[in-house]
């Protein structure tokens, strides 16, 4: 046997530890799991502990979704090997590890496929399929005949009608999952050769279809329910176990399946516990979609938030006169007993190139990177809008290698906590919230669950409890 082949599906049957890997390519794909660790870096130490640790799976935090194509599969081909080498040195220590790797990425089908895939098929390969499992269960994104749907107000939308089909560097035209793979790719992939697996197809027996799976193909796959993602996961598994090799590019219900994790240990209405000396904290939101603006709206009009500014515009002219300006109204705000929402100026900017915007969002990311390690120290809690945003959050404002998932606060949005030694934040809880997640009022419920008071919006009092 290879060490590739040791790697993945190959017997296992035989006595070794089964470790699902997601690598995701911004840290929201922890939306659905708990007690679960989210690694910033992949040197080979830091992955040993991930294979090592109790929890079934761990999360790999990439952030490819906010870099170039080739800076994206350099990444991920980075992890790949470093996995390699991880799984070889506890393969001598005696400890056999088996991976199931998962491409985690955006339910709204954004982000860098096929790149991401193949490259981990080149590394980790040959892989007898591929799946696409782009069911969001909790986000309300369905799959159905093979079209995704985004749930808005109770009905489907296809995505390609959504605004997330308009992103101005992982844009599509169709939600028709098979029509979708021949557009990304530029028809090496041709629509009649993806394998689909509709609803009645999962809710019964796909094992034999499953074992006569080859060379890599890839296939989509319908879920309307966790329990259709159950149903699969199961058989999926199953077939794996046999021998079978297989590679999943998925949103975070999936995982939810494959880990078969019991319920979260601190329920979502108690996460108050985690927030330092009941202190009022900090809301920082980057993500410029529209779902974000509407939720931005709803608490700055329906609480006693202290909005924040962070005028992109003065950015360019003078980042640090702002970034004085910021600090000095935040420390206002927590000195006085109130909680601060810093805000970027909203709506997406057009620009020339997608190097261009690329570049213009890691000037914006850099500058909300010092703003977060300017904080004032007693903030009780954080909380973090936007999925390239919360991961800059972890791996650089707040600098950690590690994080544990403790849980979700609401439905979509997880809760980590710094370590007792961080240097500025012990104990910090933090809250990665995805851009795209909830309905309007999802980020002020989110608020209100942590600061568990009254809020105050004009001479209106609106109790969250």
């Amino acid at each position: 046997m290879s060490r590739i082949e040791s790697l993945n599906g190959a017997d296992m049957h035989t006595d070794s530890t089964l470790k699902i890997v997601a690598i995701d390519d911004d840290p929201t794909g922890s939306q659905t799991v708990h007690s679960c660790l989210l690694l910033t870096r992949w040197g080979i130490d830091t992955l040993t502990a991930g294979l090592l640790d109790d929890a079934p799976l761990f999360f790999v935090l990439s952030n490819t979704r906010g870099m170039g194509a080739e800076q994206a599969a350099n990444v991920t081909r980075e992890i790949c090997r470093n996995l390699h080498d991880a799984v070889d040195r506890l393969a001598r220590q005696g400890k056999s590890i088996k991976l199931v790797v998962v491409s985690r990425s955006d339910s709204t089908l954004r982000g860098h496929y096929p790149i991401e895939t193949d490259v981990i098929a080149e590394q980790m390969g040959p892989f007898d399929a591929h799946f696409l499992v782009p069911a969001f269960i909790d986000g309300g994104r369905i799959t159905r005949d093979s079209t995704h749907y985004l749930i808005v107000d109770g009905e489907p939308v296809p995505v390609h009608e959504t605004e997330f089909a308009k992103d101005s560097v992982f844009g599509f035209s169709t939600a028709y999952l098979p029509d979708y793979v021949a557009e990304k790719t530029s028809g090496r992939i041709k629509a009649a050769d993806v394998e689909r697996f509709v609803l009645d197809d999962i809710r019964g027996d796909i094992s034999g279809r499953l074992r006569a799976l080859s060379g890599n193909t890839c296939c989509v796959v319908d879920a309307e329910t966790q329990a259709d993602l159950n149903q699969f996961a199961r058989q999926v598994l199953a077939v794996a176990g046999e021998g079978r090799r297989f590679l999943f590019r998925s949103a975070a219900s999936l995982l939810t399946a494959l880990a078969q994790l019991p319920p979260q240990p601190v329920v979502a209405n108690e996460m108050h516990r985690y927030v330092r000396n009941a202190k009022p904290g900090v809301v920082l939101v980057g993500s410029h979609v529209e779902t974000t603006s509407r939720q931005l709206h709803y608490l700055t009009e329906h609480t006693d938030i202290v909005p924040v500014h962070v005028d992109l515009d003065a950015l360019q002219q003078d980042a640090d006169a702002l970034f004085d300006r910021l600090c000095i109204e935040v420390k206002a705000a927590i000195g006085s007993g109130r909680s601060a929402v810093l805000f970027t100026s909203r709506g997406e900017r057009q620009f020339a190139s997608k190097a261009e915007r690329l570049s213009f969002g890691e000037l914006v990311s850099g500058f909300l990177m010092r703003l977060v390690q300017a904080l004032p120290r007693e903030i009780g809690f954080l909380i973090s809008k936007g999925g390239i945003t919360s991961n800059d959050t972890l791996s650089i404002g707040l600098a950690l290698k590690t994080a544990r998932v403790l849980g979700q606060v609401r439905a979509g949005c997880s809760v980590v906590v710094c370590p007792e030694d961080h240097p500025r934040y012990p104990k910090l809880p933090v809250v990665i919230f995805p851009g795209n997640v909830g309905g309007e009022s999802a980020l002020a419920d989110a608020f209100a669950t942590l600061t568990r008071q009254t809020q105050t919006a004009g001479s209106k009092d609106v109790a969250y409890a």
